[in-house]
């Protein structure tokens, strides 16, 4: 297996065509088989496994304080699997941003700023959208379903 800085630059650079692909051609039918949980967060999820089995046996630290996960993420093998963590959540939660943009019929080109948010800042991204959805079905839905 590559090292931490090696799988560091793999992962980071394997959600750049993701995220193109949600920014510039997000009804593509190929874009959701890519992005959707099925090929790049499905690689990651293996990727992220791995690195989980082959190091938490070992580990110092844990989550049951800041100290705890400062101590966890000391180790690079640690702070990678944190890293791919992110990497994949957000992309799943762009997908899900465009998706449900989509079902809603909310223009693309209002996504796009929350899209490059959930890239850069994960929660302010999803905040945004949140709001941006709020304002063009000008309802709160707890209940997709309800849409």
């Amino acid at each position: 297996m590559p090292g931490p800085e090696a799988l560091f630059s793999l992962a980071s650079t394997a959600v750049l065509p993701g995220w193109l692909l949600l920014a510039f051609l997000p009804r593509w039918r190929h874009t959701a088989r890519l992005v959707c949980a099925v090929v790049i967060p499905g690689l990651l999820a293996v990727l992220y496994a791995a690195v989980i089995a082959a190091r938490w046996g070992g580990a110092e630290g844990g989550f049951s304080s800041l100290a705890d996960v400062q101590k966890l993420f000391a180790d690079p093998w640690l702070l990678i699997a944190g890293w791919v963590h992110y990497l994949a959540f957000d992309l799943f939660v762009g997908a899900w941003e465009v998706r449900d943009a989509q079902r809603l019929r909310i223009p693309h080109l209002l996504v796009l700023p929350c899209l490059v948010l959930t890239f850069l800042f994960g929660p302010v991204g999803l905040l945004v959208y949140g709001i941006v959805r709020a304002v063009r079905t000008r309802r709160v839905l707890v209940d997709e379903a309800a849409a």
